[in-house]
């Protein structure tokens, strides 16, 4: 940490500096810690991460329409879900 000396010229350099202005108490009271931004939106609809065994004829078609081919998978799921849930 620095001194008190310090510190008031490192604040009296700052101020001195056009380009390097201290943040105000509400620029300050704005920032969001770097923790909280990191990483991809949260979904409102969470997927569950399961194991499950599919025949290697199944992952090789959906693996050879290309990248995404996981979602694909799920949305052909998803709809198989939606049609049959309709009758019961």
């Amino acid at each position: 940490m620095p001194t008190v000396a310090e510190d008031k010229a490192i604040t009296a350099a700052a101020k001195a500096d056009p380009d390097a202005q201290p943040l105000t108490p509400k620029q300050l009271q704005a920032m969001v810690p770097l923790k909280a931004l990191r990483g991809r939106p949260k979904s409102e609809n969470k997927k569950l991460l399961v194991s499950v065994r599919y025949s290697p004829e199944v992952v090789a078609y959906f693996k050879s329409t290309g990248e995404g081919w996981q979602s694909r998978m799920d949305g052909v799921l998803q709809r198989y879900v939606s049609r049959h849930s309709r009758r019961a």
